[in-house]
């Protein structure tokens, strides 16, 4: 648990006992819930033998039992009763699991309410703290403005929980936060008791997956449930008490840069999921923009609601009174449908009018927005009208929120990163030159051999390979995409098992021959090699060197404004070389690769896939930010940009 423990004369240890002692309540009649629940869903003989397991685990965890007693209880279970048992243990720890995330809330209430100063690990701390070490506000936000935190959701198709499980799982967070109101009568407390157990038990009678096997789109309502939901309403509550902060430490009021973005491997990591490719990409765009385009309806309907003013108690723009008559005439059926006695409330009218614009928008219908630009310059307008017109504290705060997610989300939700392994690369360009034997050839032998059309003065012939086809497909449909979602919409192309410069090449060439390029010859795609291996993490300043020194990748690096991103794996080179040997050859390939990027002008960007059960979920954001924004204080994070999840490109 995070140590949030107030001021107080009395022992550290007793203090924070004490504060956890809600945590511990709640765990305790979880605990004696879920056990009620099993002995009524599965019998009582069921939960005995639930608790047989758990009283003898804990034996052997406090060493007066032995591993061969467990060993004795659960071999031989028939594979039903062992999947009984094992979602029984789920539950239990599930539930517990959403207990102390909702203890971190009650603590840091807690700590506010009682005055103590900044919560440890808060932004307002670390903003304290970086102010105590001697960094300015001007030089905070020099930092800032070159932070891009972009967390990512991996694929992994057996994580596709169903949305109605998800949905039980809010309700049981609603119910032990509710707790935190004082003023709740005993009934009243009684019924959120009531509403916990009957999530718990609706989830136990609900199979977590479909009965099919997870499709890739599946996976797309699994993210998108988390996207568009809690991290669509959180995002800028974070920008809010971001601002808060800074002025709270440095007393200066800031417009903070866009700092944050989110981005996924749904639909686009075709290694490691061979069902991916030139569809899925397709369809999981399309409907993240829907999402996305439906959270705006619904959000602009809602201010429509609040913005309530008419025109004889107040200003509003002369721009929105010319849009409204303009966005009449460009939707005709919606300009019909405003109601007469609306006809006074001039922000209602115009967002009645974004609204129906983005309806259209989402059907590809006429008078839909061309991008989320337009979109987003009209939400300004509104707030803009509101301020001219004393509207701070009459809705502009609100209007704000919904142009940070403008930002934040676009009209794409998620830049979509792509991923596939270099051997498929290697296998479509041998097809495409008509050498089999181009994949056994040495890295120098290929990269002479594809530099041609990688940089377009030779162009692969058509093939009917069926790996060929499948790549170009690829592309083309990426091309595609950021013609109708813009460029935002795509992240970056991840090579795994990138080992060599030719590899790089390689995925170039098959950009272009899938028509990726654009009206200046470019291919608009940013290539990340992924070093995974600790052979390959070793390699991998040689093979940036190569890359940079090779005259058409560094053409295509200059038209990316001279900056390349670099994927470090750490789930097989800890397979490969063990947790130490990984972590060191992650540290020493960090340091050396930038020096070989700093040795020709490029500006690094280090993408962490922090995968295994040990380090899966990336690393906190408020040490990163202190050890990227400290010069004061050496550290791997300073010297290489390297933010865990979070990157900054030197």
């Amino acid at each position: 648990m995070d140590d949030l423990t107030p001021n107080s004369s009395t022992d550290p240890r007793s203090a924070r006992n004490a504060a956890d002692a809600p945590l511990r309540e709640n765990v305790r009649r979880i605990g004696a819930t879920v056990g009620e629940m099993l002995a009524e869903q599965q019998g009582p003989a069921f939960l005995d033998g639930v608790e047989t397991v758990r009283t003898t685990a804990i034996r052997r965890r406090e060493g007066t039992g032995t591993a061969q007693e467990l060993s004795t209880l659960l071999s031989g279970l028939p594979v039903v009763q062992a999947e009984w048992l094992t979602r029984a243990f789920s539950t239990y720890f599930q539930g517990v699991n959403i207990a102390e995330r909702v203890h971190r809330i009650r603590r840091r209430r807690d700590y506010e309410r009682a005055g103590a100063g900044a919560q440890p690990d808060s932004l307002l701390h670390a903003l304290t703290q970086l102010k105590a070490a001697g960094v300015s506000a001007r030089e905070l936000l020099l930092w800032l403005n070159r932070l891009d935190v972009e967390p990512v959701f991996t694929a992994h198709p057996t994580e596709a929980v169903r949305g109605s499980i998800l949905e039980k799982e809010q309700q049981i967070v609603r119910c032990l936060v509710n707790e935190f109101d004082p003023s709740l009568t005993p009934p009243e407390r009684a019924a959120d008791w009531g509403r916990l157990r009957m999530s718990l038990t609706a989830s136990w009678q609900t199979r977590e997956t479909a009965a099919a096997r997870p499709t890739v789109q599946d996976e797309c309502d699994h993210v998108g449930f988390y996207l568009g939901g809690a991290i669509y309403n959180i995002v800028p509550a974070f920008f809010e008490a971001f601002e808060d902060a800074i002025r709270a430490v440095y007393g200066t009021e800031v417009e903070m840069p866009r700092i944050l973005r989110f981005g996924s491997w749904v639909g686009g990591d075709m290694d490691g999921n061979p069902n991916v490719g030139a569809d899925t990409i397709a369809d999981t765009l399309r409907s993240q923009r829907a999402r996305i385009l439906e959270r705006y309806a619904a959000e602009v309907g809602e201010l429509s609601d609040t913005l309530s003013q008419t025109a004889d108690r107040v200003d509003v723009a002369g721009e929105m009174i010319r849009r409204i008559a303009a966005y009449k005439l460009l939707l005709p059926e919606a300009g019909a449908a405003l109601k007469p006695r609306h006809a006074d409330m001039p922000y209602r009218l115009f967002l009645s009018l974004v609204r129906a614009r983005l309806r259209a928008t989402a059907r590809d219908a006429d008078g839909g927005y061309e991008n989320a630009e337009s979109f987003r310059a009209d939400i300004e307008l509104v707030a803009e009208s509101l301020l001219a017109g004393k509207g701070l504290n009459a809705g502009w705060y609100s209007v704000r929120r919904l142009l940070w997610r403008v930002r934040i989300f676009g009209f794409h939700l998620a830049r979509l990163d792509c991923r596939q392994d270099s051997r498929v690369h290697s296998k479509a360009v041998a097809a495409l030159i008509g050498d089999a034997g181009w994949p056994e050839l040495d890295g120098d032998a290929q990269a002479d051999s594809v530099r041609a059309y990688a940089g377009g003065s030779a162009a692969f012939a058509a093939s009917d390979d069926p790996v060929a086809v499948r790549c170009a497909a690829v592309f083309t449909t990426l091309a595609d995409s950021i013609q109708r979602y813009g460029a935002e919409a795509t992240g970056l192309y991840i090579i795994s098992m990138a080992q060599r410069a030719a590899d790089v090449l390689a995925v170039l060439a098959l950009a272009r021959h899938g028509g990726m390029v654009d009206a200046l010859g470019q291919v608009p795609l940013d290539i990340a090699p992924l070093f995974e291996t600790v052979d390959d993490l070793r390699a991998g300043p040689d093979t940036l060197r190569a890359l940079f020194a090779d005259p058409v990748y560094r053409a295509h690096l200059t038209a990316r404004g001279d900056r390349q991103a670099v994927m470090l794996g750490y789930s097989d080179s800890g397979k490969d070389g063990g947790t130490v040997a990984s972590r060191w050859g992650l540290q020493r390939a960090q340091v050396e690769l930038l020096e070989a990027a700093q040795a020709f002008g490029i500006k690094l960007k280090f993408f962490h896939g922090r995968g295994g059960s040990a380090s899966r979920g990336g690393g906190k954001i408020v040490p990163a930010l202190m050890a990227s924004c400290t010069p004061r204080v050496p550290s791997m994070a300073q010297r290489t940009g390297s933010l865990g999840n979070f990157s900054l490109y030197f």
